[in-house]
């Protein structure tokens, strides 16, 4: 039996145990960060470290989409990288400079999204491959915006992205918030609920009636203006454009991913356990600096981390597998969602 719209609706709202597993890792390596470092309980330790979280997170919360509907994207860091220096570049000289650099590369991420979206959906090329071209373009665009580390972002955009609302409230925290609650709500749309079942099962999808080209086209430029906010965001940390920002951003963004629980083969996961994902890599960074661990050890405890995620939702998925044979034996499929 072909799995309608509705049970994909009833059934995408499970949380998925692993991400429940990254949300104690994330409070077990805060707890102990905290207690090395007492000043991470502060106002300003906690807006530091989420505004260390945000760009990753915002990243990762795109890439999810993409590998919820059952394709990859390496084109992150390419938009990333340009989103950086434009903002660099035209946020002080350009009129509403703060409002206009950020749609300026919102636009640009939703083009590289379209892009990527048709030469996948539409002329059935590999994602990977395509995204990887999209990548380095927008690496070589960068480097013509701007071929050295320089430029200058507006005033306002550092001073208030990283800062806090009525000096209570860090403006990251509120942006991270609006995501989740966005996901929430998106999560049960018919949009939210035909990207589960293209990424569970492109084939039945199509004759349950969904548009899987359509639907792969939207989610690759939802996709793309993230990566464009994302390197906004990044923009207000580092007061600078630089061309090559964002070339160690790649895999970090897919370990976010892996470690919030979603899982690579697309259908099962969601945006709450990739922001989480993001989270962990930022304070077991933080956590291994306050410990006195050398910078280069921080690769291996993140693949680890990865490692062990990824087996926790294999493990998770199993069982789930197992709990619903008697239900399976009748046609029925299930879909899970953070």
């Amino acid at each position: 039996m072909v799995m309608s719209m509705k049970q994909a609706s009833r059934e995408k709202g499970r949380p998925l145990p692993s991400s429940l597993f990254a949300a104690i890792l994330y409070v077990v390596m805060f707890v102990i960060y905290s207690i090395n470092a007492p000043s991470a309980i502060t106002l300003g330790g906690i807006t530091d470290l989420l505004n260390n979280t945000i760009v990753l997170a915002i990243a990762s919360a795109g890439l999810t989409l993409i590998i919820l509907a059952a394709e990859l994207d390496l084109s992150s860091v390419g938009v990333i990288a340009v989103s950086n220096v434009l903002v660099a570049t035209v946020s002080t000289k350009m009129p509403a400079g703060t409002i206009g650099s950020l749609l300026l590369v919102c636009l640009v991420g939703l083009l590289v999204g379209l892009v990527n979206g048709w030469l996948v959906a539409f002329l059935g090329l590999q994602s990977l491959a395509c995204t990887l071209g999209t990548m380095i373009m927008c690496q070589g665009i960068a480097l013509v915006i701007l071929d050295a580390p320089g430029g200058e972002v507006a005033a306002f955009i550092m001073n208030r992205l990283t800062d806090t609302v009525f000096g209570m409230i860090p403006v990251a925290g509120l942006i991270l918030a609006m995501v989740v609650l966005a996901w929430l709500l998106f999560r049960r749309t018919r949009f939210g609920i035909a990207i589960y079942a293209v990424g569970t099962d492109a084939v039945a999808s199509h004759l349950t009636g969904i548009d899987v080209k359509g639907t792969k086209l939207r989610v690759f430029a939802l996709a793309g203006v993230a990566y464009g906010l994302a390197g906004y965001l990044l923009s207000a940390q580092t007061g600078t454009g630089d061309p090559r920002v964002s070339n160690s951003f790649l895999l970090y963004v897919f370990a976010a991913v892996a470690i919030g629980g979603t899982s690579l083969g697309g259908g099962r996961g969601g945006v709450i356990g990739s922001v989480i994902g993001a989270a962990i890599l930022t304070v077991m960074q933080k956590l291994l600096f306050a410990v006195g661990v050398a910078d280069f050890y921080t690769n291996i405890f993140s693949g680890l981390i990865m490692v062990v995620a990824i087996l926790f939702g294999n493990l998770s998925a199993i069982l789930t597998l197992h709990q619903r044979m008697p239900l399976t034996r009748h046609g029925d499929h299930g879909y899970s969602a953070q």
